[in-house]
């Protein structure tokens, strides 16, 4: 008599399908922006410039500026903080860059490249770590600007509407700073390549004063400047104005960076790495 031994199937985790976990690009970059939030973490000093220099900006601008600018401090700093939390959050969207790049240099992106995670992985995770920085300049931009008489004059939500677009606007410009970490071979090169492109950026709009107030030519790169639109929408959502194509045109141009830089800052990546 001859019996048939019946092997049970093996069991299927939940959420699996034949063994593999879904959307392995979204939890390979997660766990990996845990770690540099981990790491920004534990070296609060990477905060130092996200901390001081808002503070700084506001003191500087509002009490040698805003006299002659608006005729009052209180005046001008109603009209020039809105701009400056976008300015600021730019400034700090560079260090990525700069994390990216000095990790390179160190070896630490040759060990992602042994472990089975998505290519893009290391760069988006870095991306998304790196959002801390964001977050920690507008609650101190907002916080001090409050201290010192910055009121908002729309409502709560328009002015939470307002941090989410500058830091998504942002997170989308970063990504020209994670190509340029790429293409670069030091970190020092990174820095100085980013604030060169900045400069003319966030300066080279109404940030500091009416644009109708500056020469004809000036006038016209700010107009086509991006930047100036994602402060004219900061601006309209935390103190009122137009909002509608502001954001519309922040959106759009967000998209169209994050479009053209993702998949260049990637190949340069995977042919580098």
């Amino acid at each position: 008599m001859t019996s048939t031994l019946t092997v049970p199937e093996r069991a299927t985790a939940p959420g699996r399908e034949g063994g593999r976990r879904p959307f392995p690009l979204v939890r390979h970059s997660l766990a990996l922006a845990r770690r540099s939030l981990t790491k920004t973490l534990r070296t609060p000093e990477q905060l130092l410039d996200v901390t001081m220099q808002p503070v700084l900006f506001i003191v500087m601008f509002v009490y040698l500026l805003g006299g002659a600018v608006a005729g009052s401090t209180h005046a001008y700093l109603q009209f020039l903080l809105p701009g400056l939390m976008v300015m600021n959050v730019l400034f700090a969207s560079v260090q990525t860059g700069i994390n990216l790049n000095d990790d390179i240099k160190k070896g630490v992106f040759d060990r992602f490249r042994s472990m089975p995670i998505a290519r893009s992985a290391p760069l988006v995770g870095s991306v998304l770590g790196d959002v801390i920085r964001f977050v920690v300049t507008i609650v101190v931009q907002l916080g001090f600007g409050y201290a010192v008489g910055f009121r908002i004059g729309t409502d709560p939500l328009s002015a939470l509407a307002a941090c989410l677009l500058v830091m998504a606007f942002a997170f989308c410009l970063s990504w020209v700073f994670v190509l340029i970490g790429m293409l670069v071979r030091e970190p020092g090169a990174v820095q100085g390549i980013g604030f060169m492109a900045l400069f003319p950026l966030t300066f080279g709009t109404d940030v500091l004063v009416p644009a109708d107030t500056l020469p004809g030519w000036l006038q016209t790169w700010v107009d086509v400047n991006p930047v100036t639109r994602a402060m004219e929408a900061s601006r309209g959502l935390l103190v009122g104005g137009e909002v509608a194509a502001p954001v519309l045109a922040t959106a759009l141009w967000g998209a169209g960076v994050l479009a053209v830089a993702f998949p260049l800052a990637v190949r340069a990546y995977r042919r580098r790495a």
